[in-house]
């Protein structure tokens, strides 16, 4: 996969990534601004408890009497005192002065301060045992008054102003664009990794072509697309396609969601538009793909979805960067949708998405090389057969196989083994397509009913088949919503439906519902899933297909394409008497059928009731069985039961193991409870 670009860039204001982290510069800041304030807590005169007041007199006198010794004060001269004024400032040793001492601290050192003038001869006298500090200038007084001001002043700023511009810069960043720039990998995708669309790699690898040598294409006038449309239904590997582009070109290979674009903000889906242009501008040629496009590429206007103004804006923005008056060359757009039918018409113009790839289900050999390229991650056991796997997957996608194998593998792994076998992926392909088996608690009522309803699929569908939908498994275990289930393995991918394959699909559906009906001589409401399959079965058969007496007209306007593979009601456009018409062949089709499945059972009742009898007892027999029941009678294959392998233990503890059991058995004897026999003489 690709991933980040690793070289560094400067970071965007706006950048919604992580958060910024504590810089250094900021940790520094704060340190001298917590210095300054400890500097100037201790430079502050102490004004304890034992200061102790002099008068110029009395410190002249300490002086003398040694009270204070070398060093032990400061003498600063203060013009404020007038012509000689000095502030001196140090401690004395045990002065004579009422000072709140404890007897034991008679003998400490108080502090001391005098403010005074100095005669001459005093001034020579005090200066040989205090330290002078010379006077200080005017500027540095106005600094030392206003440093505390300034100090507050800084730490205000650090802690709102900065806040405020940060929350600032984050309030803007709504409008930069959430495009991530990608860069080739050595673990990156590529076009080898891609399989089962062919002619889709094809469309998408020209423009790396381009984008590698643009001369190739220059020198005979051609020019690249602006845009390349990918669209398909989900899981066929529109946006992996993609990642193998930015693995594949050398070019910057910018990502981002359609919803990316979307706010709660009004503008900002056209400001990060133009935002991403910008930069792709910047990094010109480079690739930019959009995922899910039509989150802002529906159609304008009282659409699918109704109007939007604020997507309509962002729209607005995106058609005119990719061809207005400004364009911008050597920025290709790359999107990827399921929903191709919900986007404006002016998006898909040539000039902004010139190429439109469509991406489908995988064929039998594009399922083929997709296992091979999922498999390569997979223990496989030799017996596995990837191409019968893809033979038996058809409509599955590529995200649908890749899930198969790892259903496969956590299913092998459930039963202890060292490789995935041809029965765990049967087992995960069935899982996958009717869902996880349901251990349901039935009463033998019940049981039968469905052994009945599921014989009477199988057994119809074997008579009627003509060898392209043979009969792969029956079961009469609960999967997903039903309480049996009936497979069928097409031999190949069914491209057409042909008239007489659809009515025995019909009457292979309406085989549970004769078989209650034979049987118990009654029926249940098992049968609703069949009936609304067959029912939409006929009516393609009548409204969109012409395969009935009302000849080959098409009932219903078009149908619209609310999901790509699922079709959407149509709009009534014929009279009450053609409907009369319709319902009653309709009807017709499905009662012919119906009959038709009544005699089949009754021709075959002894194969229906040998089949049911077997999925009784065995809940899960094969096609082969319903095949041999149906020709010999009776199952002639044997059934194979899964069963949950214990796992080896180590060596060590299988000897301790052993040692133990014999030690107690020793000791207790016989374990059926039982006294142990005396020995027998010999």
């Amino acid at each position: 996969m690709s991933v980040q670009q690793n070289t560094p860039q400067k970071k965007d204001p706006g950048n919604d990534g992580q958060p910024e982290r504590f810089k250094p510069k900021v940790l520094l800041i704060w340190l001298v601004i917590i210095s300054a304030i400890v500097a100037l807590w201790f430079a502050q005169p102490s004004t304890g408890a034992n200061l102790v007041r002099l008068t110029i007199s009395e410190l002249v006198q300490a002086v003398k009497d040694g009270e204070i010794e070398k060093g032990a004060g400061v003498m600063k001269p203060d013009p404020s005192l007038g012509d000689g004024g000095t502030i001196i400032t140090g401690k004395m040793n045990n002065p004579n002065y009422d000072v709140n001492l404890s007897d034991a601290n008679v003998a400490a050192k108080v502090n001391f301060s005098a403010e005074g003038r100095l005669t001459e001869e005093d001034f020579l006298l005090v200066r040989e045992v205090l330290q002078e500090r010379r006077r200080s200038t005017a500027f540095q007084d106005i600094l030392i008054s206003f440093l505390p001001f300034l100090l507050i002043i800084g730490l205000l700023y650090f802690l709102f102003v900065r806040q405020l511009k940060s929350a600032g810069r984050g309030a803007m960043s709504f409008g930069k664009s959430k495009a991530k720039m990608l860069t080739r990998d050595k673990d990156a995708l590529t076009f080898k990794d891609v399989a089962g669309c062919d002619e889709a790699k094809e469309e998408v690898s020209e423009v790396v072509d381009f984008l590698k040598d643009p001369k190739k294409f220059q020198r005979i006038g051609g020019r690249i697309p602006k845009g390349v449309l990918m669209m398909g239904p989900p899981g066929t590997g529109k946006t992996l396609l993609a990642k193998a582009v930015a693995g594949e070109a050398d070019v910057p290979f910018f990502s981002i969601s359609g919803s990316d674009f979307v706010e709660m903000f009004v503008g900002v889906g056209a400001a990060r538009v133009r935002d991403m242009f910008e930069q792709g501008r910047k990094n010109a040629p480079c690739i930019v793909f959009i995922d899910e496009i039509d989150a802002v590429g529906r159609q304008r206007g009282a659409g699918v979805g109704g109007g939007n103004d604020e997507r309509e804006q962002t729209l607005n923005s995106l058609l005119v960067e990719m061809d207005g008056f400004d364009g911008h060359e050597g920025v290709i757009i790359i999107a990827a949708t399921n929903r191709p039918d919900v986007l404006d018409s002016a998006l898909l113009r040539p000039g902004r998405f010139d190429r439109q790839v469509t991406i489908d289900l995988p064929d039998l050999n594009g399922r083929h090389e997709i296992l091979l390229v999922h498999a390569k991650k997979i223990a496989l056991s030799d017996e596995v057969n990837l191409e019968h796997v893809a033979r038996n997957t058809p409509g599955f996608s590529g995200a649908d196989l890749s899930n198969l194998l790892n259903e496969g593998a956590l299913i092998a792994a459930r039963y202890n083994k060292q490789a995935v076998e041809m029965n765990d992926l049967d087992e995960a392909r069935d899982k996958i397509s009717f869902g996880r088996e349901r251990r349901k608690l039935m009463d033998d009522e019940d049981r039968k009913i469905t052994a009945y309803h599921e014989a009477g699929h199988a057994l119809v569908q074997a008579v009627v088949d003509d060898g392209h939908m043979p009969v792969h498994k029956v079961t009469i275990i609960p999967r997903g919503q039903s309480l049996g289930s009936t497979m069928f393995m097409p031999k190949k991918d069914l491209l057409n439906h042909s008239k007489r394959r659809l009515l025995n699909q019909i009457c292979c559906g309406m085989g549970g519902r004769s078989a209650e009906e034979i049987v118990m001589g009654d029926i249940t409401s098992g049968a609703s899933g069949d009936i609304r399959m067959v029912t939409t079965t006929a009516r393609h058969m009548v409204c969109d297909w012409g395969m009935t007496e009302l000849g080959p007209i098409a009932y219903g306007e078009s149908q619209s394409h609310a999901y790509m593979g699922t079709v959407g009601a149509g709009a009534k456009n014929y009279s009450e008497e053609t409907a009369q018409k319709i319902d009653q062949v309709i009807h017709d089709i499905v009662q012919e059928q119906y009959i038709r499945s009544l005699q089949i059972l009754n021709e075959h009742r002894a194969a229906l009731d040998t089949m049911a009898e077997a999925l009784l007892e065995h809940e899960t027999i094969d096609g082969n069985h319903v095949n041999e029941i149906l020709e010999f009678g009776e199952m002639r294959s044997p059934i194979i039961k899964r069963v949950i392998a214990e796992p080896e233990p180590e060596p060590d503890a299988v000897d301790d193991e052993t040692e133990s059991q014999a030690e107690e058995d020793d000791d207790k004897g016989d374990l059926s409870g039982e006294e142990a026999p005396a020995p027998s003489p010999a």
